[in-house]
């Protein structure tokens, strides 16, 4: 099996996601792997300070962690990975978290500020391989069904 990785969008999975309602809560579930070393541009500030992945992530929560709650966005659930039960065994996530926005509009709307657009480069400094899903929220409580 090929191991391949995503830290942004394709075009095509980007444009689906763009064409859903924009005026309907969401939630974002966040699967991360770090970089053993984060893998900054060259000439970026924090380019050389010898990050680990996790580091350059945090760093990418504190500089994009005020936007994310001004426009309405929380975390409704944080995990760290401990063993897959389902699925390939060639992937272990370090992290999942799912973010919840009041719509998809405030996602947008953060992803078009000019200080979240230069937070996220700590992002993609951060991360070998990533997964984002978008849901609808569901009812809680109760069995499967």
């Amino acid at each position: 099996m090929t191991n391949v990785t995503y830290i942004d969008p394709s075009p095509a999975n980007f444009q689906a996601f763009k064409d859903l309602p924009r005026d309907t809560p969401i939630q974002m579930l966040n699967l991360l792997l770090y970089r053993d070393t984060a893998d900054y541009p060259e000439g970026h500030e924090n380019a050389g300070k010898g990050w680990t992945g996790r580091e350059a992530y945090a760093e990418y929560g504190r500089t994009s962690g005020s936007i994310f709650q001004r426009v309405g966005g929380s975390i409704v659930w944080r995990g760290r990975f401990e063993a897959m039960v389902t699925g390939p065994d060639v992937r272990e996530w370090h992290d999942g978290f799912v973010a919840q926005y009041p719509n998809a509009g405030a996602f947008f709307e953060m992803i078009k500020d000019a200080e979240y657009q230069k937070a996220v480069v700590n992002r993609t400094a951060a991360l070998i391989d990533s997964r984002l899903i978008r849901f609808a929220p569901g009812d809680v409580g109760g069995g499967f069904g």
